[in-house]
């Protein structure tokens, strides 16, 4: 198992449709959730691909500053139901945080969490900072980690 950080630029084909292929399997098939998956930011982004040889069975996006927000952010974090008991999120997440933290320093991080997973961005040191609200029809809650 080995871990990569590209920017969308270095993807190649392969790597981004899978990728692609892993968040519509969880995202819109698995949670039954019809929603426009390629949003047009992916192009802009840092993707943390985690791979087991050449299969991607975990992913995250980091969103530079100022595209979204004036802070970095994480999202599409994923990874493949058959590697669920492998707890990849934990790695995701370390390994997002710490390239932001050394890219961009020691600055405050957002994300948009589904809410049954706020307990898990609690313990990355992220905390809540809005009310439930609905997202593509999932409850969700924003988060910031301060630095």
């Amino acid at each position: 198992m080995k871990t990569e950080i590209k920017h969308y630029q270095d993807l190649s084909i392969d790597e981004f449709h899978d990728l692609i292929q892993l968040r519509i399997s969880v995202f819109v098939v698995e949670q039954n959730c019809p929603y426009q998956e390629l949003d047009g930011l992916d192009k802009h982004c840092f993707h943390v691909l985690v791979k087991n040889d050449d299969k991607i069975i975990a992913t995250s996006r980091i969103l530079p500053p100022e595209l979204v927000s004036s802070e970095p952010a994480i999202g599409r974090v994923v990874s493949d139901p058959a590697y669920r008991n492998m707890k990849l999120g934990h790695l995701l997440m370390k390994e997002s945080i710490s390239f932001i933290e050394q890219t961009f320093g020691k600055v405050t991080i957002i994300l948009s969490a589904q809410e049954h997973l706020e307990g898990f961005y609690n313990s990355h040191g992220f905390e809540a900072t809005s009310k439930r609200y609905l997202e593509d029809g999932i409850p969700h809650v924003k988060m910031i980690k301060l630095n």
